[in-house]
């Protein structure tokens, strides 16, 4: 018998070290989502600067509004994981799609942006599918 703890074992004293923490894995429809949630954030940074350049809003106004979008859909884009956050989703593009009301061109604009993400939730759920199936566990007699 020895007197110290022993190589493997950890003594009382000393806490364990924590279990590492796994990492959710993120659906291909979120993802595509997010991305363009992102792209998105960064169009909006543009649009503030047209507007503020054209004085179409008060500077406050603009910055302020254009502040409080590039919040929303960074948050909807973490929430895209959710059906109701894609649901969000679907508001933030008929928002963008609004801002033609301000910006005439962001009816065009908004409007590509609609339609990727459109052609992402029909692509992410395709390949989700598509993984779902090359994961589920084959029967074999």
């Amino acid at each position: 018998m020895t007197d110290g703890p022993v190589a493997d074992e950890p003594a009382f004293d000393e806490p364990a070290a924590p279990a590492p923490r796994l990492r959710r894995r993120r659906s291909a429809t979120e993802s595509l989502l997010s991305i363009t949630l992102l792209l998105e954030a960064i169009l909006v940074f543009f649009i503030v600067m047209v507007v503020f350049g054209l004085r179409v809003l008060p500077p406050a106004v603009a910055f302020g509004g254009g502040a409080a979008l590039v919040v929303v859909l960074l948050l909807v884009g973490r929430l895209v994981r959710y059906r109701w956050g894609v649901w969000i989703g679907w508001v933030v593009q008929a928002f963008l799609i609004s801002l033609g009301l301000l910006l005439p061109v962001m009816y065009f604009v908004g409007a590509i942006f609609t339609g990727i993400w459109i052609y992402c939730v029909i692509t992410g759920r395709r390949l989700d599918r598509r993984n779902a199936a090359f994961s589920e566990p084959t029967e074999t007699s």
